[in-house]
Formats: structure tokens, sequence, C-alpha cells
């Protein structure tokens, strides 16, 4: 069976899966890592990608090529998000990853990347026509897609990332009420309209995804190690996210950092994604958020494992699964 093997470059995490082909749609995962990085630290102020964060992130996405390659993992896929598109100097990092982990570093469009996180999380829930709302909040942007059991219906990007809020309001340590106070105003000047973007959701299942969502979940479960099966599928009440925000928001830094279920590098951005969540759920009618420990780099790796590799290349060449799998997947 084939091994592969894909690296999610995120604006705030690096992801990496390697995975053996079960079958058509299907894999078994071998090996899991991430490792925050923050690419898009200092983004805002330039819209341009630092050579600490770039340097940071390139070294993280070689380590991870040479851990995928020592498994024999063929062909490896490397995918790059919000920061790496939105940057002037994107294209320098793209060369930067090239020069260093022998990847190619695929930019995705907005569309792209949600139909492969909206997969990623399909998959990983074990849904099927399931009307759904995907929220998928990330370091530079925070991502909405609509489905009902095929390609994302409608896709809306906000730019409310936990990285920019973080960085833009919540300069103290403990946050001040006024800093929070600006912060909500903020993320609520975002939403005004969100409910007339995605138009009625009445009825959806709400699914949260990324570093975020499945964060607030190891915390509520008090996780002291990651455990990606408890975490996968469980529900956040808005009642009890609350609390958990209210929480969060007034500890020191020092705090958070000891708190279950929350990386220390994390630990400064966690406001700021808790209350996206948050007033999101309050401003679409959703009393709970059911999280998905899948995502983006399940949806990639699915991509490659199906065959629709037309546009991930692999050391400056297109690759190919096995037609096995190619032609299953088509029947």
């Amino acid at each position: 069976m084939p091994i592969l093997a894909a690296i999610d470059v995120g604006t705030n995490t690096v992801r990496l899966l390697v995975a053996e082909a079960d079958g058509p749609g299907r894999f078994r995962a071998l090996y899991e890592d991430q490792a925050i990085t923050r690419l898009g630290e200092g983004f805002r102020a330039t819209r341009t990608l630092g050579w600490e964060p770039m340097r940071r992130t390139v070294e993280v996405v070689a380590r991870y090529a040479d851990v995928a390659r020592a498994v024999g993992a063929h062909p490896i896929a490397a995918v790059g998000t919000a920061a790496a598109r939105d940057a002037r100097n994107g294209g320098e990092f793209v060369a930067e990853v090239d020069r260093a982990a022998g990847l190619r570093l695929e930019v995705l469009s907005g569309e792209r990347e949600a139909a492969l996180m909206l997969r990623g999380v399909l998959s990983g829930l074990g849904l099927g026509r399931e009307r759904i709302l995907v929220m998928d909040v990330g370091g530079g942007s925070t991502e909405f897609v609509l489905a009902a059991g095929g390609p994302p219906e409608r896709l809306v990007s906000v730019r409310l990332g936990v990285v920019v809020l973080t960085e833009r309001y919540l300069k103290c340590n403990p946050p001040r009420t006024w800093e929070v106070i600006k912060l909500e105003g903020a993320i609520a000047d975002q939403l005004d309209d969100l409910g007339e973007r995605l138009g009625d959701v009445r009825g959806r299942l709400c699914a949260g995804t990324g570093g975020t969502a499945t964060t607030l979940a190891a915390i509520d479960l008090g996780l002291r190690e990651y455990d990606g099966r408890r975490v996968n599928g469980y529900r956040l009440y808005r009642r009890r996210l609350t609390e958990l925000y209210r929480w969060l928001s007034r500890m020191t830094l020092e705090s958070r950092r000891r708190v279950p279920g929350l990386e220390p590098d994390r630990a400064d951005v966690i406001v700021a994604g808790a209350a996206i969540v948050l007033q999101t759920m309050e401003a679409l009618g959703f009393s709970e958020v059911k999280v998905s420990d899948g995502g983006l780099r399940e949806g990639v790796l699915l991509d490659l494992l199906d065959g629709v590799v037309a546009d991930v290349v692999h050391n400056g060449h297109v690759e190919q699964v096995p037609d096995l799998f190619y032609k299953e997947a088509k029947q």
C-alpha cells in the first residue's frame, strides 16, 4: 500500500500527517505532528512575512519532509493558506520552502482550501449528506463553508485571525477589560453581515475545525495529553464556552500555559480564538459546535489518495497514486 504525506502550512501552525492508503477514500495514520511557528507574526502591519517567522516555519517544513521521506512517503503534498496567499513576499516564502525542504508549496486559493478542508471534516466526522456549516478559525482569517453532501455551496472568509487579533488588541497580561471589549467589538463588526452572506443556516450542523476548536474541546475535556479520538465529535455548548472564555480571559499568560488541554505556545491566542467561536455562535444562533479533529491536512491527503493530483507537485513532478485506487474511487 502506498504511503502518502500532507503538510499544512498555516498562519499559526504547521501540521504533518503521514498515512498508508487503506483503500479508496481511506487511510491509516502512521504519524502526526504539529508545531506552532507563527508564520503570520507581525503580518498585519506590513502585509509581508517576516524573516524570522519564515525561518522558523521553513525549518519545521523541512524537518517534516525529512520525517515523511524516512518512512517512504511518496508523494508529499505541502500546502499554504492565508498568510502565504496574502503576503506581498509569498513567492519568496515558496522559494525558501523549495530550497530547504525540496517541496513545491502549493498556495491554495480560498475556494480550494475550503473544498479540501470540508472534505477532511466530513471524513473525520463520518458525515454524508448532512446540511453543515463548517467554521475554521485560523491565525490570519476565519473561513465559513456551507455544504450538503457535495462540494461547498458557499464560502465566506472574514479577516478574523487569532494571531492578528491578539497582536492588535490583547497586549496586557492579563488582558484588561477595555482590551477585551475592543476585541469583542472588532469581531462583532466583522460578523455583522455574516448571516446575510451565508444565508439561512437554520437546521444545519455547525462543525468547528482547526487548532482553536480542538484546543477548546481539549480544555473542556481536561486532557493532559491531546487525544484526537476523544476530541473528534466532541460537542462544545455555548453556555460552557462562555464560561471557558471568561475564565481564560481573566488569566495571566503564565496561568493559561498551565491549563490542561492548552498547548503552552497557543496560550496567548486562545482568548481571541474563543471569542471568535463564541460570537459566531451567538450571531448565527447556534447552541453547540461539533468539533472535528480532521481538517485541511486530511482533505489534502484524501485528495492525493483519490488521484485528483493535477495541481499537487512533488520535487517538480506531478505524482500519481496507483491506478487501482484511482479507478475504484471513480466507480
